[in-house]
């Protein structure tokens, strides 16, 4: 039996058309609350990132 080789992070993504998944949907048909809640969250997301960063700089003994 080949040996499989682990799936690499593009691969965790099919293409809309592959394996039945749905189109995304374009940024500007989403209702208002979508796009904000959605905006909200990846502003967090960013700003959580940037802070473990400057958290593990300064662990480290690096100026942030």
């Amino acid at each position: 039996m080949p040996r499989r080789t682990p799936p690499q992070q593009l691969d965790l993504f099919d293409p809309p058309c592959a394996a039945g998944s749905l189109p995304t949907p374009q940024w500007q048909s989403l209702p208002d609350e979508a796009r904000l809640t959605l905006t909200a969250l990846m502003t967090r997301l960013i700003l959580d990132h940037a802070d473990g960063v400057d958290r593990q700089r300064k662990e480290v003994g690096h100026d942030a």
